[in-house]
């Protein structure tokens, strides 16, 4: 394997077992099904995912800490910039006229799949925080 592969599983550890934890708890909070939750966290293949979500544990590759990382980015940021933690929660899947959704939700943004459009989804939550 290349040294500039960033595809190489990080080692199970505490920040893996945590980062899936939070993940899968966002995800019941936000009522994601399995089909957006896999596509969220790259495309695992199906028998890895269920056995993250069996377990909460597991190696990690960079990209789905880097993916988990944005997404907890994200959960912050709507919990911060609404108080009632229901509607932090349905913001993600409402249509948002902003440019950069075009009318769509924030949610169909984040699954097209890029780790780019979370990190976009990041950034204009913070802007929005100030």
């Amino acid at each position: 394997m290349n040294s500039l592969t960033q595809t190489a599983p990080v080692p199970a550890t505490d920040t893996s077992g945590a980062a899936l934890r939070a993940f899968f708890r966002m995800a019941e909070a936000w009522k994601l099904r399995v089909a957006e939750q896999r596509r969220l966290l790259g495309e695992p293949p199906e028998s890895t995912f269920y056995k993250w979500k069996r377990n909460r544990d597991g190696a990690l590759g960079r990209d789905t800490l880097e993916r988990i990382s944005y997404l907890l980015g994200i959960w912050k940021s709507l919990q911060i910039l609404f108080p009632d933690p229901a509607q932090a929660d349905a913001w993600l899947a409402k249509p948002n006229q902003a440019p950069l959704f075009g009318g769509q939700s924030a949610l169909q943004r984040m699954l097209s799949g890029n780790v780019a459009d979370l990190y976009v989804v990041r950034q204009y939550l913070d802007a929005q925080r100030g």
